[in-house]
């Protein structure tokens, strides 16, 4: 009988690279790399300046338009006349308007009246008295003409203000706790390290090609502020038995599409070693981050693959040269992290939060903000990662003058739980991705849930957003609104895929989605109403939200029935 020869085994094939330096895959892998390589992106501010702003929207090279531009915190916006069904289907030339969306870091600044006037008066003369308050603490303009951009630069620049690398894959604008320095109950003040990390790394050419964005957070306040879960590196203040205050670090948060809590190192950093640890996770992330595919490349992927383990031994060995110190992380926190209302500072004057309707406010409004501060003689201002704004440095016998001054403005310092609590998007009014409408619809859905639920004696949060980015951060509200086209009497209507029970701090975790569950916008209202009310109806005694979402019949969650209200 004859044998049959054994076919020997497939050789295994290569691992197909990431595109990561530190493992020598230098060459650009996409076409976002190709651009990277053939130009650092900072040079575009002076083209911008002696060319573009000269010559006209016509004369910019595409390259820099759909890319380079990011950098300097400037986005074409969505040219009108495109509904959501065109948003992933037309190419994204067709969809850029003639005008740019412009964004201004903030940085955790505390920022001064006239640095606020600056900010209003920009954006009444030159952006139609458009002005956002965003979810990164920016300030985001709309309809900017490319001739006016160095006159809006030279006025930043007198305000102390920039909008360098505010987009593109950049260090993007940090957050910093609203209440640094001044609240009583503060653990650590943690600007000192905003404000080094700002002056040796943004527009740092060592820095300004990393594989995709890179969002920091620091704060040194006990409710964890500044959403730490969900950036890339966070400093939260901790206590160290022996040391005292400190940091600790966190890494690898992230929302979007495969959406991330960060994953906490468990150590202690001092305030003065913060900029150096920075910049050793910042340079871990450029160096050996994924640059193949734009989806795989931020920081949470790397870590996800590496674990915490090794990547604070990476840290550690290859770019400090030095062990940390090994702490317990701090226990997360529960209950409201923006501010709002009326607080006692450590000097014995105030801070006020006001909250806008999902972060808009005008170019008219902060002018008249930066008035009412000159008036009353307050020290300055800080924007929130919740799309509010706190008053620093209130004398005690004004208050109820200012709290009043500014409701007659549009700012609220003691809002409805809708209006504290609903956040949104640019949407489809500006933004080339959106799919649905999200600022106008928050505005009239706030409205709604205020005549229905006056008197909620519970936190709600609605994060409404205009696509799968989850730039208002869908996963980890309450009830987290991913807007998308929806089937509806046989034609295609704006609509949302709901997240319910999504939180951060405590009961940190990621909303409960219903296999094929959708509101249409238009019938938002009534299901936010019904799923409100089975709440309130059938919560156990102190019991969240959130709690209750992950326990709580399909049914229910649906909206497919309301439960009555029992007689008071």
């Amino acid at each position: 009988m004859t044998e049959t020869p054994t076919r020997p085994a497939p050789k295994p094939r290569p691992k197909r690279g990431e595109g990561q330096w530190a493992l020598g895959y230098r060459e650009p892998l996409n076409k976002n790399e190709q651009s990277k390589k053939d130009d650092n992106p900072l040079n575009v501010r002076g083209r911008i300046l002696s060319i573009y702003s000269k010559r006209g929207f016509d004369s910019i090279d595409p390259a820099d338009l759909r890319g380079r531009f990011r950098w300097m915190g400037l986005y074409t916006q969505r040219a009108p006349g495109f509904d959501g069904g065109k948003t992933a289907t037309v190419p994204e030339e067709e969809l850029d308007d003639r005008y740019f969306m412009l964004r201004v870091r903030s940085d955790g600044r505390l920022l001064s009246p006239a640095a606020v006037r600056a900010l209003g008066t920009i954006g009444q003369d030159f952006a139609r008295d458009t002005a956002d308050v965003t979810d990164r603490a920016n300030i985001q303009y709309h309809w900017i003409r490319i001739e006016d951009v160095p006159t809006i630069w030279e006025r930043l620049d007198e305000a102390g203000l920039s909008s360098l690398e505010a987009c593109g894959d950049s260090p993007r604008p940090f957050l910093g706790s609203p209440v640094a320095g001044v609240a009583t109950d503060e653990i650590i003040d943690g600007s000192p390290a905003l404000e080094e990390i700002y002056r040796r790394f943004i527009g740092n050419p060592d820095f300004s090609n990393l594989p995709r964005k890179f969002k920091t957070a620091v704060t040194g306040h006990p409710s964890h502020d500044v959403s730490p879960e969900t950036n890339d590196i966070s400093f939260v203040g901790t206590v160290h038995p022996e040391h005292g205050p400190g940091f600790d670090l966190w890494v690898g948060g992230g929302l979007s599409t495969n959406p991330m809590l960060a994953q906490k190192l468990g150590v202690w950093i001092p305030l003065d070693e913060v900029p150096d640890v920075w910049e050793g996770v910042a340079s871990i992330f450029r160096d050996y981050g994924y640059r193949r595919l734009r989806s795989r490349a931020r920081l949470k992927f790397l870590v996800a693959d590496w674990g915490v383990e090794k990547f604070r031994e990476v840290l550690e060995t290859e770019y400090l040269g030095r062990e940390l110190v090994s702490t317990p992380s701090p226990v997360s926190p529960v209950g409201h992290r923006d501010h709002i209302g009326v607080h006692e500072q450590k000097d014995g004057k105030s801070y006020v939060g006001v909250a806008p309707t999902a972060g808009r406010v005008s170019g008219t409004m902060l002018v008249q903000l930066a008035e009412l501060m000159d008036a009353h003689g307050i020290a300055g201002a800080r924007l929130t990662p919740y799309q509010k704004i706190v008053l620093i440095g209130v004398e005690p016998a004004v208050v109820e003058q200012v709290v009043e001054a500014l409701d007659v403005i549009g700012l609220s310092a003691r809002p409805s739980n809708w209006r504290r609590n609903t956040m949104a998007c640019t949407g489809i009014e500006f933004c080339k991705l959106a799919i649905v409408d999200t600022k106008e619809r928050a505005r009239r859905l706030v409205d709604s849930l205020e005549q229905r639920f006056p008197e909620l004696d519970t936190p709600i949060t609605v994060n409404v957003n205009g696509c799968p980015n989850a730039c208002a951060r869908t996963q980890v509200g309450d009830i987290g609104l991913k807007g998308q086209l929806v089937m509806h009497e046989g034609e295609q209507v704006e609509g949302f895929q709901v997240h319910l029970g999504g939180a951060t701090g405590l009961e940190a975790n990621f909303g409960r989605k219903l296999r094929a569950h959708k509101v249409t916008s238009a019938g938002l209202d009534d299901y936010i109403t019904t799923v409100v009310t089975n709440y309130l109806v059938d919560r156990t005694e102190a019991e969240t939200f959130s709690a209750w979402v992950h326990r709580a019949d399909e049914e229910l969650l649906r909206g497919e029935r309301q439960l009555a209200a029992s007689a008071s």
